[in-house]
C-alpha cells in the first residue's frame, strides 16, 4: 500500500514502525527513505519533549496545572491563561505569530507576550503553537537550561533515543529527510517551522528531529510508564482524562468515533496520538498495546500537499487489522 503511494507521487518516501506490546515489531522504509532516516517531526515535539517536561514538574509539585502562565513568565500579559489551558490548546491564544511564514525575519519574543486572545481561556479548542512555546519557556526557566538539554538528559538518553536532536549536527545531514523548498534550496537539517527557526531551532512547539525507531521507543513508554523513570502512571493518565473537544493534555484523544482524527474512526476509545505538519504522526492504542509511528516528509512536495492527511486513516486502519483481524 505504501509503495503504491510513493509510486503515485503522493509522498516522497516513508518509514513506518508498528509494535504490539513486546510481541511484535515491524519496521520498514519506502521510497527515498531508509530505516535510519532522520525526520523533522515538527509538532510531535509538543508531546515527545514539552509534555513530559512540564508533567515531570507537575508530578514533583514544582508547578500545578491550574497555575497561571504569568506566575512563571511575568512578561506574559494574560493572567487568566493557565498551564492546563495551553496544554489543551484552550488558552484562547492564536495559532501562531502574525508573520509566522517569515522564516528569515528576526523575531522579538515580546510580540508573543503581547498577543491578544482570540477567545476566552477554556472556552474552546484553538490549536496554538504559541501556548506550547510558553510551556517550553516555563520548563527552561525553572530548570535553568534550554529545553533541548533537558530532553537529552531526561528523555533521549534514558529511552535509548540515540538519533533524536534539536539542531542536528552537520555530519548527519545525509541521513536527514529534506523538507520544503525555501525559494533557493530544500531545507535539510534546519527546522522547517519558521517560528521555531527564528527562536534558534529549539521551542516547545517544534524543532525535534528523530527516527521512527526512537519515536517507537518513546510511544511504548506511554503504554507502561512505570517501567521507566520519566513519568508516573498517575501523571501519564492525567494527560488522557478528561477530554475536552478531542484534547487531553498535549495529546489528541479518541473518545468514541471521531472522523477528524488522523488514526481514523475505528481505533478504540482512549487511543491517543499527534501529528506533525511535515508529514509525521504517532498513535498509541492502549487497549491492544499497539503503537504506530509513521514518518514521511510530505511537505517536500510543497506545504499545499494534503495527501498525507487522507492517507493516515487508511494506514491506521491497516495497522489496527493486525490486532483486530
Amino acid at each position: 500500500m505504501i509503495e503504491g503511494w510513493v509510486e503515485e507521487g503522493k509522498i516522497p518516501g516513508a518509514v513506518i514502525d508498528i509494535q504490539v506490546k513486546d510481541k511484535l515489531k515491524w519496521q520498514a522504509a519506502y521510497g527515498t527513505a531508509k530505516r535510519d532516516t532522520i525526520f523533522d517531526v515538527a509538532s510531535l515535539t509538543k508531546v515527545v519533549v514539552t509534555l513530559p517536561a512540564i508533567m515531570s514538574l507537575v508530578q514533583s509539585k514544582r508547578v500545578a496545572l491550574h497555575d497561571p502562565v504569568q506566575a512563571y513568565i511575568p512578561e506574559f500579559r494574560h493572567p487568566e491563561v493557565t498551564i492546563e489551558h495551553c496544554l489543551r490548546h484552550a488558552s484562547g491564544l492564536p495559532s501562531g505569530v502574525p508573520d509566522f511564514k517569515e522564516r528569515y525575519k528576526s523575531l522579538d519574543i515580546r510580540r508573543i507576550f503581547d498577543l491578544e486572545l482570540e477567545s476566552r481561556p477554556g472556552e474552546r479548542v484553538n490549536y496554538s503553537d504559541v501556548g506550547m512555546i510558553l510551556i517550553g519557556w516555563i520548563v527552561s526557566r525553572l530548570e535553568q537550561r534550554p529545553l533541548d538539554e533537558w530532553a537529552r538528559e531526561h528523555v533521549f538518553k534514558p529511552l535509548g533515543m540515540k538519533d533524536s536532536y534539536f539542531n542536528p549536527p552537520a555530519h548527519l545531514r545525509d541521513r536527514i529527510a529534506p523538507t520544503e523548498w525555501d525559494g533557493e534550496k530544500y531545507i535539510v537539517g534546519e527546522v522547517h517551522d519558521e517560528t521555531c527557526y527564528r527562536l534558534g531551532g529549539v521551542a516547545g512547539s517544534a524543532g525535534l528531529f528523530a527516527t521512527a525507531e526512537d519515536l517507537s521507543r518513546y510511544a511504548c513508554m506511554w503504554l507502561d510508564p512505570e517501567r521507566y523513570s520519566l513519568l508516573t502512571k498517575a501523571a501519564a493518565d492525567a494527560c488522557m482524562y478528561p477530554v475536552f473537544e478531542g484534547r487531553g493534555l498535549g495529546w489528541q484523544v479518541q473518545e468514541t468515533t471521531d472522523e477528524g482524527l488522523s488514526c481514523g474512526p475505528n481505533w478504540p476509545a482512549g487511543s491517543f496520538g499527534h501529528t506533525g505538519f511535515t508529514g509525521t504522526s504517532m498513535w498509541v492504542d492502549p487497549v491492544h498495546g499497539l503503537t504506530v509511528v509513521f514518518l514521511t516528509n510530505g511537505v517536500h512536495l510543497g506545504r499545499e500537499n494534503n495527501e498525507v492527511k487522507s492517507l493516515r486513516p487508511i494506514l491506521h486502519d491497516a495497522a489496527l487489522s493486525i490486532v483486530e483481524p
